[in-house]
């Protein structure tokens, strides 16, 4: 009788304690963040679960995943529309910002207007970018490192550039001088993650730059781990199914140039100790130089062109530590090969994928996307900043880059790599 009722009283405590453990849980992912209402959303067979993907690729997954999906999705219909504080109309003519940064001083903002591509056309060129990048991810012949991995291969720490809105379920892989400030603003304020005196911003030019790249304003895949422990992975997965997932990409020599422009010819004090020191160092026989950055300017100290490329080139860069994120291949950034991506934008036609984009995630309503930048680096800049880099290095760079230029469809610098 006593082993029964210990028994009975067992049963009881452990239903409690996954009752509560499913409450937290629940507390803390959000049932409304996984049904998603843009354009992106995928189709389901009539009687499957709304919200839910179906077919070979769902029923492959684990089937603890299976399992949080369909919790996930028990009280979608209640939840399918959730008051935002934010969805209002855009106010027309927003104010231009008050610049404070000196990159922002020097390059300046382009508030001229833009005319929108037909949406036709927008489509068209995203099937194109897709299938490109498709197509190159499965060609065995095409080889890259990190190529063949699984997502479940990819470290935490190569996550954190995946940032997450559950609010309106986007996933947006940041690419560094690739407008990347301003997605980030745009994703600030989707997502409602910063406040301004209790209120959250409404628009994106408004969040000093500051908190913008500090890295506890966003939730990143990478952080997922600490929050949901040994079902990070799963719910990662779930998400990448469910939510809208975009990057913009580059042509990556003009990457490259605008990566040199902005942190090595402005004066920043953290480029200048962990890069430029060494840099000037190792290409250039400097010794004794100055430890800032603005003595150095002062001395006519800085790092060239040449002295960058050399860095990028020499084995001896990556063994010490990564390539920084301002001038590491998108393919390590953003996982093109394991992840599949909704959208592709690109710098060089910012203002109508950008414009195209907000209006399928359906929050064109809410915010517009801050303006270009004057002055942004021009791929015709190419001819003249190679100039002076021996052909032996050029070639090498390209094939250091090789597949981001294969990936994105981005035309092979032929002028660039023969005599």
């Amino acid at each position: 009788m006593t082993k029964a009722r210990l028994l009975r009283l067992s049963v009881v405590l452990v239903s409690i304690f996954m009752i509560l453990l499913i409450i937290v849980y629940w507390d803390n992912v959000g049932t409304a963040h996984f049904y998603l209402h843009t354009s992106f959303s995928r189709p389901h067979s009539p009687g499957a679960i709304p919200g839910i993907t179906t077919g070979e690729d769902w029923e492959a997954l684990p089937d603890v995943d299976e399992f949080l999906a369909k919790l996930l999705s028990s009280s979608l219909k209640q939840n399918s529309s959730i008051p935002r504080k934010t969805e209002q109309l855009l106010v027309q003519g927003s104010s231009k910002p008050v610049v404070s940064n000196l990159e922002e001083n020097v390059r300046g903002y382009d508030w001229s207007a833009h005319n929108d591509r037909n949406s036709l056309d927008q489509e068209k060129l995203q099937i194109e970018r897709q299938r490109t990048l498709r197509e190159f991810c499965a060609n065995s012949s095409f080889t890259f490192p990190t190529k063949e991995r699984s997502f479940d291969d990819i470290p935490n720490y190569e996550l954190n550039h995946l940032i997450v809105d559950d609010r309106h379920g986007i996933i947006y892989c940041y690419v560094p001088k690739v407008a990347c400030t301003n997605w980030k603003r745009v994703m600030i304020v989707l997502s409602e993650s910063l406040l301004n005196q209790g209120v959250p911003y409404q628009n994106p030019l408004d969040i000093p730059r500051e908190h913008v790249h500090n890295t506890s304003t966003h939730l990143t895949f990478n952080k997922f781990w600490r929050r949901y422990g040994k079902f990070s992975r799963h719910l990662m997965k779930i998400k990448l199914k469910k939510y809208t997932k975009f990057l913009f990409v580059r042509d990556p020599f003009v990457r490259l140039i605008s990566a040199f422009r902005s942190k090595f010819e402005l004066e920043n004090e953290e480029f200048y100790r962990r890069f430029a020191i060494p840099m000037l160092k190792l290409y250039s026989n400097h010794t004794n130089l100055p430890t800032s950055v603005s003595e150095a300017f002062g001395a006519g100290l800085k790092v060239s062109f040449s002295d960058f490329i050399q860095y990028l080139l020499d084995p001896r860069t990556e063994k010490m530590a990564p390539f920084n994120e301002h001038w590491r291949q998108v393919y390590r950034l953003c996982h093109p090969c394991q992840i599949d991506y909704d959208f592709i934008g690109k710098l060089e036609t910012l203002d109508e994928d950008a414009a195209y984009l907000l209006q399928l995630l359906k929050v064109d309503r809410l915010l517009r996307f801050p303006p270009s930048y004057r002055n942004r680096t021009a791929s015709s800049w190419e001819d003249n900043w190679f100039a002076k880099i021996p052909l032996a290095w050029r070639q090498q760079l390209y094939k250091l880059y090789e597949a981001d230029f294969v990936l994105f469809d981005y035309p092979k610098p032929e002028n660039l790599l023969k005599d």
